[in-house]
């Protein structure tokens, strides 16, 4: 059966641009041109996604993510919008969204990262973990984008969390940097190596107690990294 995507976006010509795509590829596609009537469909109608732009008439992209996980929707959300500062994805990742997007975007980004976010959804039972967490000494709760070491914050970009629970959903299974790319940046090929291990020595910066000798995030050389989760 076709995913069914709610795009949710004010300007005509990029909802004709991705409707014709979307629908391109195979996917059923809803559209709103408010954030109410966008809130509205996301309420009462099932979707597989949702693409929701941040800045839109009668109720911002921001109150429409944040209304919808207060009312229990857990339908995944990926805003698409100009505002690109760190703090603003921040909020939108605290908001309870599951990816974020700066305009302008290319269609082949957005349909590798749809692709990624809709694979993950369909992972089969007992792959998925709660969105609250305790190991060791690190408290996770993924829905308000949280972290804590022996209580104390500790500050997560929303690519490091996206990994960390990758991580935590393949316990002690080897993970190449390709799988990684694709199922935590959405990439179909790999541009850049360096991603991953940049992202994965931030990880063991700030969580682990020794980085230089990881007891969570293992490296297997020439293979990729493990994750072990600590008593």
């Amino acid at each position: 059966m076709s995913a069914r995507i709610l795009v949710v976006e004010d300007e005509p010509g990029l909802v004709l641009t991705l409707e014709d795509r979307l629908r391109a590829e195979g996917y059923v596609v809803g559209v709103a041109r408010d954030g109410a009537d966008g809130f509205n469909r996301a309420s009462a109608e099932p979707w597989d996604l949702i693409l929701l732009d941040g800045m839109l008439p009668r109720k911002s992209g921001f109150d429409v993510c944040r209304d919808l996980r207060a009312k229990g929707v857990k339908t995944p959300v990926l805003m698409l919008t100009a505002r690109g500062q760190v703090s603003d994805r921040v909020v939108g990742l605290k908001l309870g969204a599951d990816d974020y997007l700066v305009k302008p975007f290319d269609m082949s980004e957005l349909l590798a990262r749809i692709e990624a976010r809709l694979r993950r959804d369909a992972a089969p039972p007992g792959s998925a973990i709660p969105n609250t967490l305790t190991f060791g000494r690190i408290q996770v709760d993924f829905r308000r984008a949280e972290v804590t070491k022996s209580g104390a914050p500790v500050e997560l970009s929303g690519k490091e969390l996206h990994l960390l629970r990758y991580f935590l959903e393949h316990p002690r299974a080897t993970l190449s940097r390709t799988e990684l790319l694709e199922a935590v940046w959405g990439y179909s090929t790999v541009p850049f190596t360096r991603t991953v291990d940049v992202h994965v020595a931030n990880l063991r910066r700030k969580l682990e107690d020794d980085p230089a000798r990881p007891s969570m995030i293992h490296t297997i050389h020439g293979l990729g990294y493990k994750f072990v989760v600590p008593a």
